[in-house]
């Protein structure tokens, strides 16, 4: 017998946070969030609820607990496109087809109930989350910014008649064995030509004094027309700059700033922490806090996360000088990821081809209609 209960109480929302951790025992790939994150989705005072209605599944088989979901109407991501959308995510299963079915009905009657007439997902409160179904490169272990599922997801999504929305790619990036440079004569050439330079910053607490407000409005200007993009509130920026404090590394950041000190672009990479926080289920236990000080004093890997440039220098070749500085980068370690690029976002796409690249991961975002 399967039930599905709305999420209301601390039983419940601990069934619905433990879920995963459950599911993924001893799974080599699976990288969960940290726990004491995860748990502000349940606070009063969590970030995205001035601008989102959400609501939580637990489903239930033979009385043990089998799957969970979120369903999310992003109202300024809606706003923003004129669409009456639901958004998806949370979504976790044993292998049971119905037990999938019976959240997606609960989920999308929800949906419904609010005027909403498209779902998609699997896609959270904004871009700054994890988002996007893995469909290939299950051999791979996920970054700390990744979703992990088990194969089987795809199948039971697209035989609810969930379709294609759009893709993700994830690579890893390497410098090319014959490396003779070019790039780095490319980067100076442009800073030279521009009159550019890069910014500086003496430790981490100095680098968001005098970069944060620049890194947020280029990022609402370079990812404005992105996929499930919203607008940076003051609460959303307070929550990023906390998360910067705890893994920004200067020796691992770009800025790029004109003759007048104004930011044109820039790139940040966080030290890929995906290992120091697997084994604990992404609790901080004492031995997860030395794996993490260990990791970011000096990480075998670092993760691409943001990297945003002033629109009217697209066309000037200003992102070669990122590439030349992700080059010095990756003399350290032994490789980056460049985690969810859009398939179809060329300009990103085409920076990696300077890199020995190797395609290892795709996500996707999959769209249904309602009350069709």
């Amino acid at each position: 017998m399967i039930t599905i209960e709305e999420v209301k109480n601390k039983k419940q929302q601990k069934e619905f946070l433990d879920f995963p951790l459950k599911l993924y025992k001893g799974n080599p790939y699976f990288t969960p969030p940290l726990y004491m994150d995860e748990k502000k989705i349940f606070r009063k005072d969590f970030v995205y609820n001035d601008m989102c209605d959400t609501v939580h599944y637990n489903a239930y088989k033979d009385g043990q607990m089998a799957g969970r979901i979120s369903g999310i109407v992003q109202r300024a991501a809606n706003e923003k496109t004129g669409k009456k959308q639901v958004r998806f995510t949370h979504f976790d299963v044993i292998e049971d087809e119905e037990v999938a079915q019976e959240l997606f009905k609960a989920v999308e009657a929800w949906a419904m109930d609010k005027g909403m007439n498209e779902i998609i997902g699997p896609l959270s409160y904004s871009d700054l989350e994890r988002e996007g179904l893995l469909i290939e490169g299950f051999e791979y272990p996920a970054t700390f910014e990744e979703t992990y599922n088990y194969p089987y997801y795809q199948t039971f999504i697209e035989n609810l008649g969930y379709q294609k929305d759009v893709d993700w790619t994830g690579s890893r990036l390497r410098v090319p064995k014959d490396y003779d440079g070019e790039v780095d004569k490319l980067a100076k050439f442009v800073m030279k030509r521009y009159n550019l330079h890069l910014g500086t910053a003496r430790n981490t607490k100095d680098f968001i004094n005098k970069y944060a407000d620049g890194i947020f409005e280029l990022l609402d200007k370079s990812y404005e027309l992105l996929y499930g993009t919203v607008p940076f509130t003051e609460g959303m920026k307070k929550m990023m700059i906390d998360n910067f404090k705890l893994v920004i590394n200067v020796k691992n950041v770009a800025v790029i700033l004109d003759e007048n000190d104004k930011m044109v672009c820039f790139g940040l990479t966080f030290p890929g922490i995906a290992d120091a926080v697997r084994p604990s289920g992404g609790k901080l236990t004492p031995l997860t806090l030395v794996r993490l000080l260990k990791t970011l004093k000096k990480p075998d890997v670092i993760d691409l996360c943001l990297l945003g440039v002033e629109p009217e220098w697209l066309n000037r070749g200003v992102s070669v000088i990122v590439s030349s500085e992700l080059m010095k980068m990756l003399k350290t370690v032994k490789y980056a990821e460049t985690n969810g690029n859009l398939e179809e976002n060329y300009a990103i796409q085409n920076q990696w081809k300077r890199f020995d690249e190797q395609k290892i991961k795709r996500h996707r975002c999959y769209v249904k209609q309602l009350g069709i």
